[in-house]
């Protein structure tokens, strides 16, 4: 027979006592004063076109209920939309935005807008990799 009490559980060191993990890190190296900070993110394509939605929604003091029965869309999905939950397809996107009086190019170029303003903080104003093109057009690949 064992000596073990039931219903207790046993601890088996996976290190002898007494020994220490070795550092890291050099003794030399200076103290760290937190982690660094991550890099902020860039902002989300479905996040940007639901923002856009809202916004042009709102300015036209429309309801949430008015523009979907208008799209022909659930009023459920069309806030999981505009809150970026959802990553609409190009015909629900297109009906959200006919439901406003834009067309579908209308709100992918305010989308687009959006997205070089908010990621010009992010690069500080200059753009990785911009081209000396004077065409400054809406690209998108599937």
């Amino acid at each position: 027979m064992s000596n073990h009490v039931p219903n207790e559980a046993r601890v088996i060191p996976l290190r002898p006592s007494g020994a220490r993990p070795q550092a890291a890190r050099p003794a030399t190296a200076p103290p760290r004063h937190g982690p660094p900070a991550p890099a902020p993110k860039e902002p989300l394509w479905r996040d940007l076109v639901g923002d856009v939605l809202r916004r042009e929604r709102l300015a036209q003091e429309r309801t949430l209920k008015d523009v979907a029965d208008e799209a022909r869309i659930s009023m459920p999905y069309l806030s999981e939309v505009e809150r970026g939950r959802k990553e609409a397809s190009s015909e629900v996107l297109a009906a959200a935005a006919h439901a406003l009086g834009l067309s579908l190019g209308d709100l992918l170029s305010r989308a687009q807008g959006e997205l070089t303003r908010v990621t010009s903080r992010y690069t500080g104003g200059s753009r990785r990799g911009a081209s000396t093109s004077s065409y400054d057009g809406l690209c998108m690949a599937a």
